[in-house]
């Protein structure tokens, strides 16, 4: 196939991928605004500074966490990546045909950027592009069942790494081939409409698009997954003044109360902070609760602050999840018992974009916080985030 015709093909794809979120339409779009900002994607470059002199000045917490992702694997100068041209990924990984090594080796691009940033070693850099260009110049798609979401965890990670290398460092001749990837690859994939799943699933593409979008200078690509996420985050975590019954998730046809408990993992009481998944477990809830966080945090940096609108749901989901990460539940929640009440490291964004930017106390996720310093890497959805966001005020 030749490039040309392999370019509309997948330029088809995506359109097609995008025309499936039948709830979204131009009204929904804010107004194009100002050209954005790089490095965007989570972390600005005020706040990879701040990082940098308090590890230079060994202050804590960043000096521990920095010493456990400088020793970690990922950060190592030998590190191999194992791309493949086909990704294949089922229900729970299962077939894993790649589906690890993709999202290690995310993770190990964007855990060299930050190394490469806060050492000044070239080093690391050349290792992150290194990572990043064997990806770029190897995969082709994404399949099996969990391909959406498999191709939105790496893409969710992936323009991290690129927007640090791409705007702090001097060269790097494929970063086009890479984007064109981002775009071709795991875009269509990000779009696939996946809103009667559990939320998670597109809280995660949500986040994916919009990493995408910032790192291709896309305004529709990012308006579009915004517009998407404003809408979705209501119908993932529940606040009372909802009503009586969480929101239905939109563009899906889940609307009658049976619909809604048994969509909610059967949980009958809805209050203030009840994530869609927690009677199903934390650990999923800490993904969408991560994509929550991350996205807002991006959009606070593109200069139209999203957490204005949800700081709300995100402060009661974290304060509910990590208050009953640990003691008896109460048998009103998930019937008084769960088996998995872990919720990852998952809280460091979001808690010092509230309690630390803002001002609102969060007794409880403060102290879930503290207790699972330094965050480390999960390799799904965070990595290094106490060294990352911990007290940062850019």
């Amino acid at each position: 196939m030749s490039l040309r015709f392999k370019a509309v093909a997948v330029g088809a794809a995506v359109a097609l991928a995008a025309a499936s979120w039948t709830w979204f339409t131009p009204a929904d779009a804010p107004a194009a605004t100002v050209a954005f900002k790089h490095p965007g994607v989570l972390l600005s470059r005020a706040q990879l500074d701040f990082v940098k002199a308090k590890v230079k000045a060994g202050a804590e917490p960043w000096k521990s966490a920095n010493a456990a992702m400088m020793s970690s694997s990922s950060a190592s100068l030998s590190y191999t990546p194992k791309p493949r041209a086909t990704v294949e990924c089922g229900s729970s990984s299962n077939p894993d045909n790649g589906c690890t090594d993709e999202r290690r080796d995310a993770f190990a691009a964007y855990t060299h950027a930050l190394a490469w940033y806060y050492t000044g070693d070239s080093r690391y850099a050349a290792k992150s592009i290194q990572i990043m260009d064997a990806w770029s110049g190897t995969i082709k798609q994404h399949t099996d069942s969990n391909a959406p979401l498999q191709a939105s965890w790496a893409a969710s990670v992936w323009p991290r790494a690129a927007e640090i290398i791409r705007h702090t460092y001097a060269s790097w001749p494929h970063a086009g081939r890479f984007g064109t990837m981002l775009r071709t690859v795991h875009l269509p994939q990000a779009l696939a409409n996946r809103a009667a799943y559990n939320g998670n699933w597109q809280l995660t593409q949500l986040e994916a698009a919009v990493g995408i979008g910032v790192h291709l200078d896309d305004r529709a690509v990012y308006d579009q997954a915004v517009a998407t996420f404003r809408k979705r985050v209501p119908a993932y975590i529940h606040l009372t003044s909802d009503g009586a019954l969480p929101k239905p998730p939109p563009g899906t046809s889940i609307d009658t109360r049976a619909e809604i408990v048994k969509y909610w993992n059967n949980q009958t009481t809805f209050v203030d902070g009840l994530s869609q998944e927690t009677c199903r477990d934390f650990t999923h809830t800490g993904y969408g609760i991560a994509a929550v966080s991350h996205i807002a945090e991006t959009s606070r940096i593109q200069g139209a602050d999203l957490y204005p609108e949800v700081q709300e749901r995100l402060r009661h989901a974290m304060g509910l999840h990590a208050k009953h990460s640990t003691g008896a539940l109460p048998a009103w929640l998930c019937g008084g018992a769960l088996a998995n009440r872990k919720l990852g490291p998952v809280t460091e964004v979001g808690f010092n974009a509230l309690s630390n930017r803002l001002g609102i106390a969060m007794t409880n996720t403060a102290s879930l916080t503290a207790a699972q310093r330094p965050a480390g890497n999960n390799n799904l959805m965070s990595a290094w985030e106490t060294l990352t966001h911990a007290g940062n005020p850019a």
